[in-house]
């Protein structure tokens, strides 16, 4: 069967929010009196949620009382400032408008808080392309746990083999397999180094080239399907 459903990452895969997400947590850092950190360490940082990121960044030593006032100090920093710089990545647009337009169904699964989230997709103009965004506090574990990809294809009466995840990590990729979807990995995002360690099943350079491979695998399930058709099987 063709593929039906794209669950998208978010940080990494269809928005480069880099500088904003360093520019909160060195406004946190300072805040509690710690020394910034440079750009590439706190991207690297990236991907498990806000309070995993706060963590990283504090360091393997930091007092819980430290890490809950630098995720407040961070939430609440990053709320007012997460559209300062951040921008969808070349060919987002024009790709989720190919792939809305190929019948594909689309959903956003992020780390990041449901709210943020959100906003950021309404933002940044390309709200109308999912069914459905959620973020790390939308379900009772985030990614690499698959209940959020459960819940999608729940809603979207969609089994796993008619799925994809794509993402810029490994927690992505793992989150797919755990689901038991196809997974595509980008590489123009935070972590495409973690893709060594959890191949997905393709990788992409751009999101031009990953909407050209899932339209191509789209039409090539349909012709398939059309040829079963036709031959009464």
């Amino acid at each position: 069967m063709p593929p039906k459903l794209l669950i998208f990452d978010l940080d990494g895969t269809l928005i480069d929010s880099r500088a904003d997400l360093v520019q909160s947590v060195n406004a946190m850092l300072t805040h509690l009196g710690r020394p910034r950190l440079p750009d590439e360490v706190v991207a690297a940082h990236v991907g498990d949620g806000a309070a995993m990121l706060v963590r990283r960044s504090l360091g393997p030593n930091s007092a819980p009382e430290a890490e809950s006032l630098g995720l407040e100090y961070f939430l609440a920093y990053y709320a007012e400032h997460k559209l300062d710089r951040t921008k969808l990545y070349p060919d987002v647009a024009e790709g989720l408008e190919r792939l809305d337009q190929a019948g594909y169904r689309m959903a956003v699964l992020s780390n990041k808080p449901v709210r943020p989230s959100r906003e950021i997709v309404d933002h940044l103009g390309v709200a109308q392309h999912f069914f459905a965004v959620y973020g790390g506090n939308s379900f009772a574990q985030k990614k690499p746990d698959p209940c959020g990809i459960h819940a999608l294809l729940a809603e979207s009466r969609t089994t796993p083999a008619q799925a994809v995840m794509i993402g810029d990590s490994a927690v992505d990729i793992r989150c797919g397999r755990n689901a038991g979807t196809l997974t595509a990995g980008v590489t123009y995002g935070f972590m495409p180094q973690t893709l060594a360690a959890e191949p997905p099943d393709r990788r992409c350079d751009s999101f031009a080239e990953l909407t050209q491979w899932l339209i191509e695998r789209r039409d090539d399930g349909k012709l398939e399907v059309e040829e079963l058709t036709t031959h009464g099987i």
